[in-house]
C-alpha cells in the first residue's frame, strides 16, 4: 500500500471540502438537527384544553376540579354550556378533553354505589389520547383517595409509591437528545461519503482513478478517512451540546461512548459507500442516502417509541438497522451507566462491529475499478 498516494488523495479531499464549503455542512448540519429536534420533539402532553361540566357542586367534585386546575398538564375551563355545543367545539379542535360530573356524584360515592364520570377525549392522535386518559384517571384516583382519608373512610385504597428511575426529572431532553446523536451520526457521514465518491463520477475525474495505478483500497482509504476524522470531532461536539446546553446527565463511561460512536461512524461511511456504488449523480446519492438513513433512523431508533412496543415486521426491521443497537448503548452511557457490565450492551457492541466489517467489506467488493 502506497502511503504517498493515500496522503496525496487525502490532502486533495481536504482542500476540496474547504473549497466547496462542504466542511461547513459537516459541522453545521449536525448541530442544526440537534438544536431543532431537541427543542421541537416533546413526549409529554401539556396544556390540554379541558372543559369541566360540574353538575354536582359538592366537596368531592370541587376537589377534583381544583386538582385539574392546579396541574401543569391541563388548561381548565368550567362551563355550564350544553353538552352538544361543547362536543361540537371538540370537533373543531378547540377542546381536547371534556369532563362531565353528574348530579349526586358524591352522594353515590359515599353510599358505595356505582358513580360514573363522563370523560370525552379527543383521540385523533392515539398516543396523545391515551396519555390524556391516563392523566385524568391519575388525578381522579388521587383526589378520591385524599377525600376518603379526610372523611376517615377506609376503603383499602392501594397506595402507589411511585419512583422514576434513570430520568427522575422526566425531562424530554434526556429522552430525545441521546437518540438524536445516533440519528445524526448515521445520516451526516453517510451523505458526505456518498457525495464525495459520486462527485468524482459526475465530474468525470473518476477516470483518473480508473486509468491510474492507484489501488482500490488506497482510493477508498483516502476518500473515507477525511470524512471519518471530521465526523469524529462531531462526537465531542454533540457530547458538549448534550451535556452543557441541554443538561443531559452523563452517568456512563466516556470511553465506551467514544469507541462505540467511532465504530458507528464506520457503519455510516460504509452505507454511503454502498450508495455511491449504484448512484451516478449527487442528487440521486443524496436522496437514496436520506431514504436509507432518516426514515429507519426515526422509526427504529427508539426516539419516538420503545422498540419493545413494536410488533411483527416492524420489530424485525428495527433489529435489522444498526441505529437501534447504537442508541441502546448511548442511552445507557447517558442515563444508566451500566456499560459493558451489561451483557446486552456488550452483545450490541459486538453486533455494531459486525455491521462495520460487513458493510465496509461489501462496499469495497461492489466498487469496481473499471468503467461499466
Amino acid at each position: 500500500m502506497n502511503t504517498g498516494v493515500i496522503k496525496a488523495y487525502f490532502l486533495k479531499e481536504i482542500k476540496e471540502l474547504v473549497r466547496s464549503k462542504l466542511i461547513i455542512f459537516v459541522y453545521l448540519m449536525p448541530t442544526m438537527v440537534l438544536l431543532l429536534f431537541s427543542y421541537g420533539i416533546r413526549m409529554q402532553v401539556e396544556h390540554i384544553k379541558t372543559v369541566i361540566i360540574d353538575k354536582d357542586q359538592t366537596k368531592l367534585s370541587i376537589d377534583f376540579t381544583s386538582a385539574l386546575q392546579h396541574s401543569k398538564y391541563f388548561d381548565t375551563k368550567i362551563t355550564y354550556l350544553p353538552e352538544n355545543k361543547i362536543l361540537n367545539n371538540m370537533k373543531k379542535g378547540k377542546v381536547d378533553l371534556i369532563i362531565i360530573i353528574p348530579p349526586s356524584f358524591e352522594k353515590r360515592v359515599l353510599k358505595g354505589q356505582k358513580a360514573d364520570i363522563g370523560i370525552f377525549v379527543d383521540a385523533s392522535f392515539p398516543f396523545r389520547g391515551s396519555t390524556i386518559e391516563s392523566y385524568v384517571k391519575g388525578v381522579l384516583f388521587k383526589t378520591a383517595q385524599d377525600f376518603f382519608i379526610k372523611k376517615n373512610i377506609n376503603l383499602k385504597f392501594v397506595d402507589i409509591n411511585n419512583r422514576n428511575l434513570f430520568n427522575q426529572s422526566m425531562r424530554d431532553e434526556n429522552a430525545v437528545v441521546p437518540g438524536l446523536i445516533g440519528l445524526i451520526l448515521l445520516i451526516a457521514p453517510a451523505i458526505l461519503s456518498a457525495l464525495l465518491i459520486v462527485r468524482e463520477k459526475e465530474n468525470g475525474t473518476i477516470f483518473n482513478f480508473y486509468s491510474s495505478s492507484v489501488k482500490k483500497s488506497e482510493f477508498l482509504i483516502a476518500k473515507l478517512i477525511p470524512v471519518f476524522l471530521l465526523h469524529s470531532i462531531n462526537i465531542f461536539i454533540l457530547f458538549l451540546w448534550a451535556t452543557y446546553l441541554f443538561k443531559v446527565p452523563f452517568k456512563g463511561s466516556f470511553f465506551i461512548y467514544w469507541l462505540t460512536s467511532e465504530i458507528y461512524i464506520v457503519i455510516s461511511l460504509s452505507i454511503g459507500l454502498l450508495v455511491s456504488v449504484i448512484a451516478k449523480t449527487q442528487i440521486v446519492a443524496l436522496i437514496a442516502t436520506i431514504v436509507i438513513t432518516i426514515i429507519p433512523g426515526f422509526l427504529y431508533s427508539g426516539i419516538l417509541m420503545p422498540i419493545s412496543s413494536l410488533k411483527g415486521e416492524a420489530y424485525i426491521e428495527a433489529h435489522i438497522f444498526p441505529v437501534m443497537y447504537y442508541n441502546h448503548i448511548i442511552y445507557d452511557t447517558f442515563l444508566i451507566g451500566q456499560g459493558f457490565s451489561s451483557d446486552k450492551n456488550l452483545f450490541y457492541f459486538l453486533i455494531l462491529i459486525f455491521y462495520a466489517i460487513l458493510l465496509l467489506t461489501l462496499g469495497s467488493l461492489f466498487m469496481k475499478k473499471e468503467l461499466r
